[in-house]
C-alpha cells in the first residue's frame, strides 16, 4: 500500500506501479545508509532493519516520504490508513490497548479515541503534554513498524523443525524466533544483491543456520530436565549468532564485508533484546481513567503488524467514526480461509459496535471458497462483499485451492514477474466477475445512506 501511494497518480497509473516492483530494486549499499542514519535514533529497532529490506528488497524503493503530507492528497485516490497493534498490550493488556491506526492525519488507538497529529507520533509525551518534539518517520521506518510479522511469536510454526518433541514455549520459541528473523533477513538482504559471488556466500550462511537448527537433537533433549534444556537452547541461541559473526568476519575484504560487518553489528544486539517497533508513547502517564495501565505506565510502545490480530483493518471501520456503509474486502490473507471475517465479528462484538451477522455455516467453504459472499448489513451494521483471492471460479478443486494458497504463501522471496502478473490477472478477473454484484451493493448502500 506504501509503495502505491509513493505514486501521487497511482488510483490512475497502476502500470507505474507494478512496473517498479520489476525494476532493478535499490542496491544494498543505499538501504545501509538509510540504517547507519537511522542506527543514531535513540528507538531504532528490528523493526527500522525490518522496514529498510522489505523496501529496498520487495518493494524496490526508499519511499523517504512523509504520511502526513498526504493531508492534502490527490483526493481520487482512496483515504489511506494502516494499522498496528501494541504488542504488550496484545499479549497482556485489554482490546481497547491494542488496535493502533495511522493516517495521514492522525495516530493513536482506535478503541479508546485517543491520537495524535501523525507528524507527532513518535515525539515524547507526558500527561498528555509535548515534551519533545522529534523529525516524522518516514515510510521506510513506517513500513516496518506495519510489516513486522516476525516481532510475534507466530511465524516459528514456519521454521519449526520436524525432529522438535518438546513444547515451543520459553527459550526453545526464543530459539526459533531468532532463526527465523535470522532467515528471513538474509533472504531479502540477497534481495539487494546481484554479485553473484556475494549471493553465494549468503547462501552458504542461510545453509549454516539451517543446519544447525534441523539437526536432530531430539534423543538429547529426551534425557535432560526442563531447566537443563532452557539452558541448553539458551546456548544453541547465541551460537547462532556466533555463527552470524564468525562467518562475517571470514569474508573477503571487499565492500560486501563492510556491508555485511555494519549490517551485522547493528542486528546482533536487537536480535539479542528482541527489540521492535519502539516508539516514544503520546500515552505515557495520560491521566484518563480509560487508558489501560500497559500503556499508561510505559514510556514506550511496541508497534508491530496488526495481522497478529486481525489480517484485515476492519477495526478501523467500525462503528460511528468513520460510519462506513460498505465495506468491499479482497480477501488474500494467509492461514483458513473466513478467519479475518469472523475474528473481526467477534472483536466488532467485544467493543460493541456493529456488525453484519456471520454464520459458522460459511466454514463449510473453508477448503473451496466462492469467489464472491455479500453479509448485508441492518440498520447501522455495514454490508461486507467478502471476495476471496482464490476460489471455485479458478481453482478446478480444494486440491488446487490449498496448492495456490501455498504458493503464495506470505514469508517468501519476492515474486517474479510471472508470479506479480499472475496475482494481478487474477485479482482483476474476480473483480470483473463480480462487477454486477458489486455495483448493485454499491446502488443499496448509496439508497439505505439516503433514505438515513
Amino acid at each position: 500500500m506504501a509503495s502505491l501511494y509513493s505514486d501521487p497518480q497511482w488510483s490512475s497509473n497502476m502500470d507505474e506501479a507494478v512496473s517498479r516492483l520489476s525494476g532493478p530494486g535499490v542496491q544494498l549499499e543505499e538501504a545501509l545508509a538509510w540504517l547507519a542514519e537511522t542506527s543514531k535514533e535513540e528507538h531504532f529497532s528490528l523493526s527500522d532493519i525490518w522496514g529498510v529490506l522489505t523496501s529496498a528488497g520487495i518493494m524496490k524503493q526508499m519511499d523517504l516520504r512523509l504520511l502526513s503530507e498526504e493531508a492534502s492528497r490527490n483526493a481520487s485516490n482512496p483515504y489511506p490508513i494502516y494499522c498496528a497493534i501494541e504488542k504488550h498490550c496484545f499479549s497482556n493488556g485489554p482490546l481497547g490497548g491494542k488496535w493502533f491506526e495511522v493516517s495521514p492525519h492522525e495516530a493513536g488507538f482506535t478503541e479508546l479515541e485517543l491520537f495524535v497529529h501523525t507528524p507527532l507520533l513518535g515525539s515524547k509525551f507526558q500527561n498528555g503534554e509535548l515534551i519533545e518534539k522529534k523529525a516524522e518517520m518516514d515510510m521506510v521506518r513506517l513500513q516496518g513498524i506495519l510489516g513486522c510479522a516476525l516481532a510475534h511469536e507466530e511465524p516459528v510454526m514456519e521454521v519449526l523443525p520436524p525432529w522438535l518433541n518438546v513444547p515451543v514455549e520459553g527459550a526453545v520459541q526464543e530459539y526459533l524466533l531468532m532463526y527465523s528473523v535470522l532467515h528471513h533477513l538474509i533472504s531479502l538482504t540477497s534481495s539487494s544483491i546481484k554479485d553473484p559471488s556475494a549471493l553465494r556466500e549468503l547462501e552458504t550462511l542461510q545453509k549454516t543456520l539451517h543446519d544447525k537448527v534441523n539437526h536432530d537433537r531430539s534423543v538429547l533433549l529426551e534425557s535432560l530436565s526442563p531447566e537443563e534444556r532452557t539452558r541448553l537452547f539458551q546456548r544453541w541461541s547465541l551460537e547462532l549468532v556466533e555463527a552470524v559473526e564468525s562467518w562475517s568476519q571470514s569474508l573477503e575484504e571487499g565492500a560486501f564485508r563492510t556491508s555485511i560487518s555494519f549490517l551485522t553489528k547493528q542486528l546482533v544486539p536487537l536480535i539479542l533484546k528482541w527489540e521492535w517497533g519502539t516508539t516514544s508513547n503520546f500515552l505515557y502517564q495520560f491521566q484518563n481513567a480509560s487508558v489501560p495501565d500497559c500503556l499508561q505506565s510505559k514510556e514506550q510502545v511496541h508497534l508491530i503488524d496488526a495481522g497478529l490480530l486481525i489480517n484485515m483493518a476492519y477495526p478501523s471501520f467500525l462503528g460511528d467514526k468513520r460510519d462506513i456503509d460498505l465495506m468491499i474486502a479482497p480477501e488474500s490473507s494467509a492461514g483458513n480461509m473466513f478467519e479475518t471475517l469472523t475474528l473481526a465479528r467477534d472483536y466488532a462484538a467485544e467493543v460493541n459496535k456493529p456488525f453484519p451477522q456471520i454464520g459458522d455455516e460459511i466454514l463449510e467453504d473453508r477448503d473451496w471458497p466462492k469467489d464472491c459472499y455479500v453479509f448485508q448489513g441492518k440498520g447501522k451494521e455495514p454490508t461486507i462483499v467478502y471476495m476471496p483471492l482464490f476460489n471455485r471460479q479458478n481453482c478446478r478443486d480444494a486440491e488446487e485451492y490449498q496448492a495456490r494458497m501455498k504458493e503464495f504463501s506470505t514469508f517468501q522471496r519476492p515474486f517474479s514477474q510471472e508470479k506479480v502478473d499472475f496475482l494481478l490477472n487474477t485479482a482483476k478477473t474476480n473483480v470483473k466477475n463480480n462487477r454486477e454484484v458489486l455495483l448493485r451493493e454499491i446502488r443499496r448502500a448509496a439508497l439505505r445512506r439516503a433514505e438515513a
